[in-house]
């Protein structure tokens, strides 16, 4: 994409590592000569507002107190929002913006106006340039934390004149918008696709493969009408024992090859075994043998932080030994007349979600969890095996269809980002030559 334009006629080596080699006519000053911090003044009658993905958003009020919301500080459009705290969190994410909207923040953000030197709209791309390629690498103490002066002292290049600044600055502006709004259509393709894969699950396990076949009204509000000749029943029937983990203190890393490991509630999410998602286990401890998961079991998440998650189910599809089930991860066994991955497509249903999600008890956080007995009095439809396991295996085909349309998406959507990335990066580094640059109509 960008060979189709030029570069500037000569350049010299900047000595700003993440700026590298620059145009000879640009010049080379400290951030505090380009950015002056703002005082920590607030104005309790804006909005509360933060910075998500490099974007200024509206924060949620609901739960914030006058006192507390009386000690934001206030950032007003056309000003530079920077988020300073706990750079080691959280690499990918963008932590500089400028704001369109007049809002207060919390007082651990940095405020910062340009100065006459530099263009609003090249500062904003320099600080995005900044921000991806050296800010986070920036800062001290545990949490690795920025002050203004950390930023100020950096140093950056910049065109002298102030009108290429302006072109260099519009350019970005322009050509992002164009990606953006493709990157705002292939997601949005995800999305459908993801909607229509859980349509295919929803609709096979609670009506079937066949159009045709007479139906009854379930009388429960969560399947509706099912198949005429299928059980009502509850999972007590399904199920022949949930069994569930323990949880000893364990180390942070994964355990490695031959060395035990608990899992994380994480290794079932989304419906994936992931044995790699695991806290090692210090062999001081001695493992508790009969927890330790084996091929073909199925997997259900009991807590989670998100609620989103709980409930989460998988089947355990590879054979990697010297795993143990942790307290929030139980094990289901099944009837003999139940089908494992009819169950297992089963729990992924919309009926279950929702289901789900009434049972989930407890206080926000991980107090969130759902328990064994609410699990074992979900309203259910049971087919004979033989259709278990011909619906199982139609939606397996199916969901890997979209899986594979999803994946490709997700492709474009990264390459996307990426040359979003790398366009930026070239103009407000002075990589390309966009001078004579004009938008096409």
């Amino acid at each position: 994409m960008l060979d189709r334009y030029k570069q500037y006629q000569s350049y010299i080596d900047s000595g700003v590592p993440w700026q590298a080699a620059t145009p000879s006519h640009w010049r080379g000053l400290k951030l505090k000569f380009l950015l002056n911090e703002k005082k920590k003044n607030t104005n309790p009658t804006l909005p509360a507002g933060s910075i998500s993905f490099g974007v200024v958003v509206y924060k949620n009020e609901d739960n914030l107190s006058e006192d507390t919301k009386g000690s934001y500080r206030e950032v007003l459009i056309d000003e530079f929002l920077i988020n300073p705290l706990n750079l080691n969190y959280d690499l990918k994410s963008l932590r500089t913006a400028l704001s369109d909207k007049n809002v207060v923040v919390s007082s651990g953000y940095l405020v910062v106006t340009a100065t006459d030197f530099i263009d609003k709209n090249f500062a904003r791309w320099l600080l995005y340039q900044f921000d991806v390629a050296h800010m986070k690498t920036l800062g001290s103490g545990v949490r690795q934390t920025l002050t203004y002066t950390d930023i100020s002292n950096c140093y950056a290049f910049f065109p002298k004149c102030l009108d290429e600044q302006k072109i260099i600055g519009e350019f970005i502006n322009h050509e992002t918008a164009k990606i953006d709004a493709l990157i705002a259509k292939q997601k949005k393709l995800i999305e459908l696709l993801k909607e229509k894969r859980q349509a295919v699950i929803s609709h096979a396990v609670i009506k079937g493969l066949n159009p045709d076949v007479p139906m009854k009204d379930s009388v429960i509000k969560w399947l509706g009408e099912v198949p005429k000749h299928w059980v009502i029943c509850t999972l007590r029937r399904l199920i022949l024992e949930i069994e569930q983990g323990k949880s000893p203190e364990c180390e942070s890393q994964p355990a490695t090859l031959g060395e035990w490991g608990v899992l994380k509630t994480s290794c079932v999410n989304h419906g994936l075994y992931r044995p790699n998602e695991n806290k090692r286990l210090p062999v001081s401890i001695e493992p508790h043998i009969k927890y330790e998961v084996n091929k073909g079991d199925l997997l259900m998440s009991r807590a989670s932080g998100s609620p989103s998650l709980i409930g989460s189910v998988a089947l355990a599809d590879c054979d990697e030994p010297m795993k143990l089930l942790s307290d929030k991860i139980f094990r289901i066994q099944t009837q003999k007349a139940v089908n494992k991955e009819y169950f297992y497509w089963l729990m992924q249903s919309d009926a279950m979600r929702q289901q789900i999600v009434q049972s989930i008890s407890g206080a926000e956080g991980m107090a969130n969890n759902i328990t064994k007995s609410a699990i074992v009095d979900f309203s259910a439809v049971l087919p004979s095996l033989e259709e278990q396991q011909k619906i199982a295996s139609t939606i397996k085909v199916e969901t890997h269809k979209f899986l594979l349309l999803i994946e490709k998406a997700t492709k474009q959507l990264n390459l996307l980002d990426e040359r979003k990335s790398s366009l930026i990066s070239a103009a407000v580094t002075g990589k390309i030559d966009v001078r004579n640059w004009q938008p096409r109509t």
